[in-house]
């Protein structure tokens, strides 16, 4: 299994927060954790809101803690909500059902960590946690 390394993190927010801006949206939090769910780097733009950090960190942790990105999981919600309302009360850092947290996956596949973002719509916040991770060489999966 690759390390996700704090290198690796640290360019994972840079390019989700580039994207971010050329495409100008909403001031983010981008959330990268290893697949411990440790925190490994963080960053949240001037005027965000002062919670979305936490929704960001939601997001990734529950991804991680259910094996599939944040897409996945609202489609989950969907089909099964009593089943997501229950879990969502289980990780300690709360899991947030909708697109934005984003496994990371190495080249043989192994999930190695997740990027949780949120300030914009819930596929903008995919979408620069997406490049994020591309630009490291990484597989995104979203869900």
């Amino acid at each position: 299994m690759s390390a996700l390394t704090l290198a690796h993190a640290q360019k994972i927010v840079a390019e989700a927060l580039g994207l971010a801006r050329t495409q100008k949206m909403n001031p983010l939090s981008v959330i990268v954790l290893d697949a411990r769910g440790a925190l490994v780097a963080a960053a949240t733009e001037d005027n965000n809101g002062f919670g979305r950090w936490q929704i960001a960190f939601g997001k990734a942790y529950g991804a991680l803690f259910m094996g599939v990105g944040s897409k996945k999981l609202g489609t989950m919600a969907v089909d099964r909500p009593h089943f997501v309302n229950a879990l969502a009360n289980i990780p300690a850092h709360g899991l947030i059902p909708v697109a934005g947290g984003v496994l990371i996956r190495d080249a043989a596949g192994a999930i190695v960590g997740a990027v949780g973002v949120s300030g914009d719509t819930s596929d903008n916040d995919e979408a620069s946690a997406t490049a994020g991770i591309v630009a490291v060489g990484m597989k995104a999966d979203g869900g």
